[in-house]
């Protein structure tokens, strides 16, 4: 391999600039985290205290095991929506280790709503459960919800991804044998309930956790029974006579270690080789990572400089470099795994995409994860290019990066517009992990842009129609809204907050986090059983 030979001047006004520019947006990303973390009313921790419950982070410091890394997915869901309070959407999620194993935990936040479930928070269940899919890995629910938020009911219930989607998922997790175990911690109301019932194993936690079709108020209201959580649903009841549950525990503590037991009870996991080498520390320092990205999107820079950042010993093997130059390719390593990269330098042209579509094929062919470092305007227009065939070369590479099937890991480092982030894969081409920077773009089309498409359209119409073209106070009623809404729904906490991504990181961690998510990812096969691609047109 060669080794990449920085050219960034540190001590350039630019980098200086762009440094500082980096590091403040990573001190709000910080605040942001912070917050979601740890902002919570006195009010439900006194209740918590009172139910001598532990706090969510607290229930997984005993759970997983100590000084291990633990990769947190959707930490900023819902951020910004509903009353602002609703921090990470109720959950706390991600892949921690358990007796060695690495697994998908996925816990209620009882000091948020008491646990209740709003839209994100199923969107971010759903997107847990297809991580566990994918990645063959074993999941463990710590449940503790009084379910559904009712006034949003019809935006949780009914429609595919919705929450009997959930349900739906621990059924074929089961059927492909991925472990589920559940700690109930709490409620576990009406759909809620099901998930321990449709687990592999349940430890149930006396006196605080229930599980239950109808709470107390509603069996009250619909049967004129009155009764007890405890007695309606507690522990001796699912222990002791409907089998729901299958382990009693005294408190959280022994919850806890319970399912620490559970996990290591698994039969062996079988993880898929890859030619693992020593890891090396890149050469420069990956804080230089603030000053090489400009603070205004539209400034290039050379992606080579963020992967002799990433990279082991800023080793980089470049595939095709003399052809293509606006997209480059290359093999490398990232903490000894072998990888093959993909790092915009420009807009795509056809001869982008062809070497992008061999080089995937490559890497598919020899079982080689992909990273994908995203910055794309997209792909490029006009006349010329369009009798070129950019359409088609556009296609190749997108039915390429759809149909591989290694593993597949994307960063956003700057924009992504259009069918740029179809052909870099976007969320839509399932990449296992999708992760941003805090400088992160996304859109059909920067504002501006949109903003001039609809003028332009607006003055062909007019000039059809005999009329004068629009004056520049209406041309600015128009573009101004446009613009604005593009910048608010652009913006990488818009992205983390629906859901878009798996979480804003700081660039300095990127090479830590893509190591992680690639062992995660070698839980389940590297390729599927069937080779090949789709038809590459001519």
């Amino acid at each position: 391999m060669a080794v990449i030979r920085s050219t960034i001047d540190t001590q350039s006004t630019t980098y200086k600039e762009n440094h500082a520019a980096m590091k403040e947006r990573v001190a709000t990303l910080k605040e942001r985290l912070a917050e979601a973390r740890d902002s919570r009313s006195e009010k439900s921790k006194a209740r918590l205290a009172e139910q001598n419950k532990l706090s969510v982070r607290k229930r997984l410091d005993r759970l997983l095991d100590r000084n291990t890394p633990f990769l947190e997915v959707g930490a900023l869901a819902a951020y910004g929506q509903y009353d602002k309070k609703v921090h990470a959407a109720g959950t706390v999620a991600g892949i921690g280790v358990i007796h060695g194993r690495e697994v998908m935990i996925h816990a209620n936040d009882p000091t948020i709503k008491g646990g209740t479930v709003y839209p994100l928070g199923v969107k971010k269940s759903l997107r847990c459960q297809t991580i566990c899919m994918e990645n063959n890995l074993p999941v463990v629910y710590l449940i503790d919800s009084g379910g559904a938020f009712l006034p949003l009911q019809s935006e949780i219930f009914p429609d595919v991804d919705d929450g009997g989607r959930i349900f739906y998922n621990q059924a074929v997790m089961s059927k492909m044998g991925i472990p589920q175990i559940s700690a109930v911690m709490g409620l576990c109301t009406a759909g809620g309930a099901y998930i321990p019932a449709m687990s592999d194993e349940v430890v149930h936690v006396k006196g605080t956790g229930a599980i239950f079709l109808g709470g107390p108020p509603l069996v009250k209201a619909a049967t004129g029974e009155e009764v007890s959580a405890e007695e309606l649903g507690g522990a001796d009841l699912h222990c002791r006579e409907s089998g729901v549950s299958d382990y009693k525990a005294e408190d959280e503590a022994q919850a806890l270690a319970m399912v620490r037991e559970c996990v290591r009870q698994l039969p062996g996991g079988c993880r898929s080789e890859l030619a693992r080498e020593e890891s090396q520390e890149p050469l420069y320092d990956p804080e230089e990572l603030y000053g090489i990205v400009s603070h205004e999107l539209k400034t290039p820079y050379d992606v080579k400089e963020i992967i002799a950042r990433l990279v082991d010993g800023s080793d980089f093997h470049e595939f095709k470099p003399l052809y293509g130059s606006t997209l480059v390719c290359g093999f490398a390593r990232i903490h000894g795994y072998p990888v093959g990269i993909l790092g915009n330098n420009g807009i795509l042209f056809s001869e982008s995409a062809l070497k992008a579509t061999q080089f995937i094929q490559l890497c598919d062919r020899r079982g080689i994860p992909l990273v994908f470092l995203q910055n794309i305007n997209g792909y490029i227009i006009g006349k010329a290019y369009e009798a070129g065939g950019i359409t088609k070369d556009g296609h190749k590479m997108v039915n390429a990066v759809a149909t591989a099937s290694v593993p597949k890991f994307t960063v956003m480092v700057g924009a992504s517009f259009g069918a740029g982030n179809y052909g870099m894969c976007g969320r839509a081409y399932s990449p296992r992990f999708l992760w941003t920077w805090p400088c992160h773009e996304i859109g059909v089309m920067g504002g501006e842009q949109a903003a001039d498409v609809l003028v332009t359209v607006k003055n062909d119409q007019l000039t059809r129609q005999g009329q004068e073209p629009l004056s520049e106070e209406m041309v600015q009623q128009i573009k101004g809204p446009v613009v604005d809404a593009a910048r608010k729904e652009g913006d990488a906490y818009y992205s983390t907050s629906n859901l878009w991504d798996d979480g804003i990181i700081d660039p300095v961690d990127t090479r830590t986090v893509l190591a992680l998510s690639i062992s995660a990812a070698l839980n389940a096969p590297l390729r599927d059983d069937k080779e090949g691609f789709g038809v590459f047109r001519m």
